[in-house]
């Protein structure tokens, strides 16, 4: 009998039973990895509906008052109930260790502290891992791999509660990041919230675009309005528990963009020479550039700047695997992917990120097999 193995092969360490309360995307998906790595998964959910569909996609069975007591609960429920479910976990189960995956934490965590239970079991986290789409049904196994999870300390949590948290991260494939709630929710309101509230606004603009303007729109658009599509409610609940933080972010945000509005506003007035105008542009941009710069690159370690080559792929059944294996057969590691579709064309641009000193490697072999290069 072999013994289940973590994405890094290494053996699991979590420890079984475990209870998820709350099936929706994060608890679905992390019932679904820790079934699929062999750890006996139970449910819990207030929509009987939800915790039907999350055992029939084979997330677990149904906790009873026969179940197992758990040796790990996990909460995974909207952040405004979260506190209270934590509460209601520590004290139904006295010997199980208790986390949260909830985007916030600085208000979860001073309501469980406050609320005077034994908050010694209690290890709040938070993977940074989700999708445009909610609920158990857009729930995948692997959706925490390679992704940051914080594992959020506080003055009561034991060191074998920490690093029970700790292997259930890294058994669902995930990276560790230890932090304290202030630091987190000041991480996540300028990585996470501020983005997804600036997407939003960005997007609330084509409300008033007409048909004509819309079909301009090309892949840079949906790039930057992909997270808009999130779900209101969710987003709502979240942002609610961190609004200092995102407030924060956004009074920055706030000056950059008066200045960048100065600026263009001499431009609108005096065109293409206008004094301020072009340095305000260049000003906005370059900062862009800076901050982009920053953003940790592939297995988290530093940035590094990828060849591009941009292929046309007729938009039909099987054009994208054959790319892909010819690009393996042609030896080009694909480090990252991207696909732009034209409007009203049945064909795409597929954007493949590989080493640079390579790409004229991969563009001969491509060319030779068939395919159509765009950046010549």
């Amino acid at each position: 009998m072999s013994i289940p193995t973590n994405p890094d092969g290494r053996p699991i360490s979590t420890e079984g039973p475990v209870l998820v309360v709350g099936s929706g995307l994060l608890g679905g998906s992390a019932a679904l990895a820790l079934r699929a790595a062999g750890i006996e998964v139970y449910l819990q959910d207030v929509s009987p509906v939800s915790l039907a569909l999350a055992r029939d996609l084979g997330a677990g069975e149904e906790y009873t008052e026969d179940s197992p007591e758990p040796a790990l609960v996990i909460v995974a429920v909207p952040p405004d109930v979260t506190a209270g479910c934590v509460i209601a976990a520590l004290k139904d189960h006295p010997e199980a260790v208790v986390t949260d995956v909830a985007s916030v934490k600085s208000i979860i965590v001073e309501e469980v502290l406050a609320s005077g239970v034994d908050a010694s079991r209690y290890v709040p986290s938070h993977p940074m891992a989700g999708r445009e789409r909610s609920g158990v049904a857009a729930a995948d196994r692997d959706l925490f791999i390679g992704r940051p999870w914080a594992v959020v300390s506080h003055e009561l949590s034991t060191p074998e509660a920490r690093i029970a948290v700790r292997n259930l991260a890294v058994d669902l494939g995930s990276s560790v990041i230890e932090l304290d709630a202030a630091e987190h929710d000041r991480g996540v309101a300028i990585v996470s919230h501020v983005p997804q509230l600036i997407s939003s606004l960005l997007a609330s603009r084509l409300r008033d675009a007409t048909e004509d303007e819309l079909s301009l729109a090309g892949q840079g658009l949906r790039d930057t309005t992909r997270i808009a599509a999130s779900d209101p409610r969710l987003w709502t609940s979240i942002v609610s528990g961190n609004c200092g933080p995102v407030v924060n972010v956004l009074k920055g945000f706030q000056d950059e963009l008066g200045n960048l509005i100065e600026g263009l506003e001499s431009g609108a007035n005096g065109g293409f020479s206008a004094p301020g105008s072009a340095r305000a542009i260049n000003t906005a941009m370059s900062a862009g550039n800076d901050g982009v710069a920053r953003i940790p690159g592939k297995h988290g370690g530093a940035p590094r700047r990828w060849g591009i080559v941009e292929v046309l792929i007729p938009d039909k059944p099987g054009e994208l695997a054959r790319l892909f294996s010819e690009l393996g057969a042609a030896g080009v590691n694909i480090e990252d992917f991207a696909m732009e579709h034209s409007a009203h064309q049945r064909v795409g641009i597929a954007q493949i990120s590989i080493d640079p000193a390579i790409v004229r490697h991969a563009e001969k072999e491509l060319e030779a097999r068939g395919w159509r290069i765009v950046n010549q």
